[in-house]
């Protein structure tokens, strides 16, 4: 019989792909890639796998890999996808791949099959990762195959297939949109948000955040430090990646802090609405980059701001597991050596401000910068700096007074 690992949610899709999975022949391991899923419980998920029929089923907690490894490279780059969205979603992707091959090679499975739709960039990102760590195993996205699609056509179909099976799911026909959450974020997603003259922020019923016009009426103030450019100290405490994310998920979220709300092309190549909640990554996208102000030269930092989109890009399309990128986290690497330093942030009704900023690698000089008379810039300096680089001006400007 063939194996097959599954990456299993325990919902809807993945039970229905679970029993078509064995009704097409295969034997079937069930992974639960565990990445700070909300309110779940755990073990009645793997109960049904096994109830419904799975082989094994295992979950893997993968929640400080996924802010550690993934989730703070990505954010020391200040990558943003179409300059708005934090990759919450895309950054997942390939370590639920990573892993679900794993326990495929444990078990001697040569396929691995997922639930996301052909429409969607998850899709994506899961084969890229796949293809990239093992370019032998065989692919199963049943969204994307006639026959599956034929079967079930809408989620009516697919209630009634796991009422036949004796499959038990909480699910119903129609609901307002749909999704999909983490320890870095929650992501909103078609249903009535696919009408992009809908406020999003009156349909959604937002788990991480308060609205701001609901957060306290008074000034929070919030202390991150890093060292090399992770954040490591929340409040003067020391954290770990996942318990500097979740505290700070908790902090901004009571004050607003986090939401978005954009139309954004997929790499499939359609537009899609997406709302999105992030109030600790956003905490931490902004204080890192106050850090840097300090501590980064500027051609460093402008050159690392031109590549941000690509990064954003490749994340988001599904390219993690590349020569490229290793290239350029090695680049990162190198840059946030210096990135040290505390930032205050003071927080209110879904604003951050800055209260304070130090750094012992602080490439900033009052004595330099001062608008104050004296100081060791001396202005005269500037004459013959700007001669210079006026030069291929005031050649073009003759030029352009003889007519070229």
């Amino acid at each position: 019989m063939a194996s097959c690992v599954l990456a299993y949610s325990g919902g809807l899709d993945t039970s229905v792909i679970l029993g078509w999975l064995q009704d097409e022949g295969y034997e079937v391991h069930c992974v639960y890639v565990d990445l700070g899923q909300p309110c779940e419980d755990r073990e009645a998920i793997l109960k049904k796998a096994h109830t419904c029929g799975a082989k094994s089923a295992r979950i893997v907690d993968v929640q400080e890999e996924l802010c550690r490894d993934f989730a703070f490279p990505v954010m020391q780059w200040q990558a943003r996808y179409e300059g708005i969205y934090l990759l919450g979603t895309s950054i997942a992707r390939p370590l639920i791949s990573k892993v679900c091959l794993q326990v495929a090679k444990e078990v001697g499975a040569n396929a691995y099959a997922h639930g996301a739709t052909g429409k969607g960039n998850d899709q994506c990102r899961f084969q890229l990762a796949a293809d990239a760590l093992n370019p032998h195993v065989k692919i199963i996205a049943p969204w994307r195959m006639e026959k599956f699609r034929a079967l079930f056509p809408g989620r009516t179909e697919m209630i009634a297939y796991c009422a036949e099976k004796n499959i038990p799911v909480k699910a119903s026909v129609s609901k307002p949109y749909s999704s999909d959450e983490n320890c870095l974020h929650i992501s909103y997603e078609a249903g009535k948000l696919e009408d992009p003259t809908v406020c999003g922020v009156d349909i959604v019923e937002f788990g991480m955040t308060v609205s701001p016009q609901a957060a306290p009426d008074k000034v929070e103030s919030v202390k991150i430090g890093f060292e090399k450019g992770v954040p490591v100290t929340l409040n003067g405490q020391k954290k770990s990646a996942l318990e500097m994310v979740q505290e700070l998920n908790t902090i901004g979220g009571r004050n607003g802090v986090g939401r978005i709300d954009m139309i954004e092309n997929r790499f499939v190549g359609m537009k899609s609405r997406g709302v999105y909640e992030a109030p600790g990554m956003t905490l931490l996208y902004e204080a890192h980059r106050i850090v840097e102000q300090l501590t980064l030269d500027r051609d460093l930092l402008h050159l690392r701001d031109r590549l941000s989109p690509e990064i954003a890009e490749m994340v988001y399309y599904g390219f993690w597991y590349t020569a490229k990128m290793d290239a350029l986290m090695a680049f990162m690497q190198n840059s946030q050596r210096p990135v040290t330093g505390e930032v205050t942030f003071g927080l209110y009704k879904g604003n951050i401000f800055v209260q304070s900023r130090t750094s012992p690698n602080s490439l900033y000089d009052e004595a330099i910068a001062s608008m104050e008379g004296g100081g060791s810039y001396n202005q005269t300096d500037a004459e013959g700096f700007l001669r210079i680089m006026g030069l291929p001006s005031r050649v073009q400007a003759e030029l352009r007074k003889r007519g070229y």
